[in-house]
């Protein structure tokens, strides 16, 4: 059966999926994408390798979760600014990273399974070791700000040439693309009849 799928993930690393599900941070128009137990178990079955329900949410997780999350992306805002976090964001960092992570097993039928007692809390250790260890690398200078408007993403560029725009070419980029389209059709042609969209605007 075909799965929808509800959180944007291809930055690149997952913290750094994780980091955007406050989508337009910064704006008077973000959003919170885990605004409750369902939505932070959905988080947890899409991008983490553990199932979960909204069952194994307990009381003030969401709220915990939400506040790892903006701990990580101070953290990487930090590093990236060649800063030092502050203490209660490392602390609380690393308190996540401590936990137990999920644990590979085979099962009969030959395939990998993935267990954790407690699935949201294991995940998100992953998130939070994933953090510290992009903090900590050369990785940390390839990480973006998307160029789209008012988007707020971060992601990692991975291409040869470290020239990446967009934290998605399917979203923002697409927007951005288009918008460009719309401008040079606006415009009209230049004197000798090409665009008058400047070369090299992409």
């Amino acid at each position: 059966m075909p799965t929808t799928l509800r959180f944007r993930q291809g930055s690149g690393r997952l913290c750094l999926d994780f980091a955007r599900t406050l989508r337009l941070r910064g704006t008077a128009d973000a959003v919170e994408e885990l605004p409750d137990g369902e939505a932070l178990a959905a988080w947890i079955r899409q991008c983490g390798p553990c199932p979960a329900g909204a069952g194994d949410v307990s009381p003030g997780l969401v709220r915990a979760a939400q506040e790892l999350r903006e701990a990580v992306h101070r953290l990487i805002t930090a590093a990236r600014a060649g800063a030092a976090p502050d203490a209660e964001t490392r602390a609380l960092v690393n308190e996540a990273a401590a936990r137990p992570v999920p644990v590979p097993a085979l099962t009969a039928s030959g395939r990998l399974a993935w267990h954790a007692g407690d699935p949201v809390l294991a995940t998100l250790s992953l998130v939070a070791r994933d953090a510290l260890d992009l903090v900590t690398s050369p990785a940390v200078g390839r990480v973006r700000d998307c160029a789209g408007t008012s988007c707020g993403a971060l992601f990692l560029d991975t291409s040869r040439p470290g020239t990446r725009r967009w934290c998605s070419m399917g979203t923002c980029g697409n927007r951005a693309k288009k918008a460009a389209l719309r401008r040079r059709a606006a415009r009209g042609p230049g004197p000798d009849g090409a665009s008058s969209e400047p070369a090299g605007a992409w």
